[in-house]
């Protein structure tokens, strides 16, 4: 049915005789048959009568012309890349000289393919060829091909599968959810059982009747059958492309008249459902308002009458006011577009006198197909081969921008919805249920059972979506050192609090990791402990680490804080916690000075903002600053030193925020208290001068173990004799001690 109504789309009366002299008899059979439109039947005689002839002279326009009319044949029964090789071999014989149109088409075909590079090519040859022609966008198609470089790269959430248990090996197409408990849906077929069992001229399939399937509550097919007993719906034309308005009380559907020696249009119809059978079935006739727009487009119609135009493809809002459905009448983008017309309340009829076309968002040069719409209208979708997309006929979705009420609907953006949804191949025709996760939809993709170009019904579903979180905890400025034994409590904001503490490394765990907090198989009610549309709040504590000011935070809700979050994702919170005494990064400083070394060698800056940020960060703590130095140099001496250094990085940090004047107390400590350091065989040491002394020989580890004494330690301020830190009151009067200020120089020996 997709692929009759596409083509009757294409036919129009040839007016322009393909000789100006006498053609040989199988020549001519092959013209005529493909000048009337059975595309089918035309095909076979086309490629003897191309077979038959020579590559010299005259022959060989003659040839290509055989070859362009073959690939219009397979082209218009969208045999995509067959269409392209007998383009192709029609530009061999440099047809384009006598059409450049055949670039064009040769582009669209292998656009429809996904050969992108290639299609690009022949639509630069088609632009360098076509003169003065400018009806064609060709600048936005070549354009395009870029676009769908990026759409091929992307993936969409669905699960998709072919429903083996209803296709049939003949075209199954076209499915529509029906019935409020969605069981059931309408959809065309070429099954035995239809009404017509030969085979149409045009596609050389045979005709289509519209069947029902039902499903069990498990989704499972359990049967098929014909919706219609006595012939008034079925009947020897094809019909399919149905649905049901939302009462479920009228039938629209598409009918294609196939008439010997008649070029007719499909045209849509409507049925009222009385019990099991079908009454007042009739046309929606639209002649007069198709008559209307080929006077009004007389300069780009090629139709010579309302009959042969094709409606069809209907698809009606939810509340019964707008009929949308494909069209190639005049006055459109191009190509098949997607126009309306509405329903009178008054006249209690459909206004079939004027037409709507939905605009140049929805419509592009291309064609668009098969509209449908969510049960509340909030979602559009149909197929179009003119946005960018994974190849042939791509499904796209968009989202109402008006009122679900509003008389007049619009969408937005169309967005493509990917594979696996999408294919190199033909996809169209979606329904969805109302709970936007799951439906149907009709491929043409390639798959064990069925035959090429063949048309099935896929069913696709959204992937459950979960969350799970874990929470890592190490102390800040050395994430090697992980914590276990951290307390960490989650808040759900306005719903449940847990907690649990890091594990030590033992039996398989991770050491200052959390479990994973997944599912909660202790409560039915909330079988996760992490669920969608909600924010989180995680802390960590542990005795002697400062306490989080700050908590860290999740959420599942979706973007801008709307709805929920639509992937499954496992959520890592990282939190550091800060030791009562902890070393900070390097600050060197010149020889025997306090001043700070910031050269290539190192940037002290960078290190004392470790301290700013600690400060600015956790305005609640108070901390002491110890300066160290190593043994080289008397004690009294280095003693003086540390204190200046302490004293320079108190000054620096004042500097940046004066507060801090209250929060920061420098000691110097001098040779006093040695770094310990864990030594090649694993044993704890101290870095005492003796010990040093062992090193003289190796002069980089020398050096190196000097630097790890010459170092700045930062300590947290507890309140006197417990483990709790002290807590910084700024409204409290800051006697800052003014001898901080003032350095020892110069220094005693």
């Amino acid at each position: 049915m997709k692929q009759l109504f596409t083509t009757v789309l294409c036919i129009t009366v040839m007016t322009l005789a393909h000789a100006q002299s006498p053609q040989p008899k199988y020549v001519a059979e092959a013209v005529k048959l493909y000048d009337s439109g059975k595309y089918f039947e035309a095909m076979p005689k086309l490629e003897a009568a191309y077979n038959k002839m020579t590559n010299k002279g005259k022959s060989i326009t003659e040839k290509g012309s055989m070859a362009f009319k073959l690939a219009d044949c397979y082209r218009k029964m969208e045999q995509y890349d067959k269409a392209a090789q007998w383009y192709g071999s029609s530009i061999e014989l440099k047809y384009y000289d006598v059409d450049p149109m055949v670039y064009y088409y040769h582009g669209e075909m292998l656009r429809m393919s996904g050969e992108l590079k290639k299609a690009k090519e022949s639509y630069t040859n088609y632009k360098n060829k076509r003169g003065k022609e400018s009806s064609i966008n060709i600048d936005g198609l070549i354009s395009t091909c870029s676009e769908q470089a990026d759409v091929h790269d992307k993936e969409s959430k669905y699960d998709v599968k072919a429903e083996d248990k209803l296709n049939a090996k003949e075209f199954d197409m076209a499915p529509f959810l029906s019935e409020k408990k969605e069981a059931q849906i309408y959809f065309g077929t070429q099954r035995e059982g239809v009404i017509n069992p030969q085979r149409d001229p045009i596609t050389g399939e045979k005709f289509m009747d519209i069947w029902v399937a039902d499903f069990d509550a498990k989704g499972d097919f359990v049967g098929a059958k014909s919706i219609d007993n006595n012939n008034i719906i079925n009947t020897k034309d094809n019909e399919g492309t149905a649905i049901m308005d939302k009462k479920g009380k009228t039938l629209y559907f598409t009918r294609c008249p196939s008439q010997p020696k008649k070029n007719l249009g499909c045209e849509i119809w409507s049925a009222d459902k009385s019990g099991e059978e079908w009454e007042n079935v009739h046309e929606i006739n639209l002649k007069g308002a198709l008559k209307k727009q080929i006077n009004d487009k007389q300069k780009d119609s090629t139709f010579l009458s309302a009959e042969e135009i094709s409606i069809g493809h209907p698809c009606i809002t939810a509340d019964g006011m707008m009929l949308i459905f494909a069209s190639n009448m005049p006055g459109g983008y191009g190509g098949k577009d997607l126009w309306y017309i509405k329903y009178d309340k008054k006249a209690k009829s459909w206004d079939t006198m004027q037409v709507f076309n939905m605009g140049a968002t929805i419509n592009t040069a291309g064609n668009e197909l098969f509209p449908s719409l969510s049960s509340d209208d909030s979602l559009f979708f149909f197929a179009s081969d003119g946005h960018p997309g994974i190849g042939g006929l791509d499904i796209f979705k968009a989202v109402i921008q008006t009122s679900k009420t509003a008389a007049d609907k619009t969408w937005g953006k169309p967005e493509n919805m990917l594979k696996p949804i999408n294919s190199p191949a033909n996809d169209y025709a979606l329904t969805i249920r109302k709970d936007l996760k799951s439906g149907y939809f009709t491929s043409e993709r390639s798959n064990p059972k069925n035959r090429t170009y063949a048309p099935d019904i896929y069913s696709f579903t959204t992937p459950p979506v979960n969350y799970d979180l874990q929470v890592m905890v190490y102390e800040m400025g050395n994430k090697t050192k992980k914590i276990d034994g951290a307390r960490v409590t989650v808040v759900e904001k306005n719903g449940q609090t847990w907690e649990g503490l890091t594990n030590d490394g033992n039996k398989g765990t991770k050491k200052g990791f959390t479990d994973k907090w997944a599912d909660r198989k202790s409560d039915k009610s909330r079988p996760r402990y992490i669920n969608g549309g909600f924010d989180y709040e995680i802390k960590a504590a542990k005795a002697r680490y400062f306490p989080m000011i700050k908590p860290a935070t999740i959420t599942t809700k979706g973007p801008n804080g709307e709805g929920v979050l639509e992937q499954s994702k496992s959520f890592l919170v990282e939190i550091q916690l800060i030791p009562i005494e902890l070393r900070t990064p390097e600050i060197r400083y010149h020889l025997d000075k306090w001043t700070f070394v910031n050269d290539n060698t190192i940037k002290s800056e960078d290190s004392l903002k470790f301290l700013v940020d600690l400060l600015k960060d956790n305005p609640d703590i108070i901390i002491e600053l110890y300066s160290h130095t190593d043994a080289r140099d008397t004690e009294i001496h280095n003693q003086a030193l540390s204190e200046n250094r302490a004293k320079a990085v108190y000054n620096y940090l004042v500097a940046k925020d004066p507060i801090n004047a209250c929060r920061v107390i420098p000691f110097g400590k001098g040779e006093s208290e040695p770094a310990k350091y864990t030594d090649d065989k694993g044993v704890e040491q101290v870095l005492t001068e003796a010990y040093i002394n062992q090193f003289k020989a190796d002069k980089v580890k020398f050096e190196a173990l000097h630097q790890m004494n010459r170092r700045t330690t930062v300590k947290i301020v507890m309140e006197p004799g417990t483990d709790i830190p002290k807590t910084f009151d700024p409204k409290a009067p800051c006697n800052a001690d003014p001898n901080y200020t003032k350095y020892t120089d110069p220094l005693p020996r």
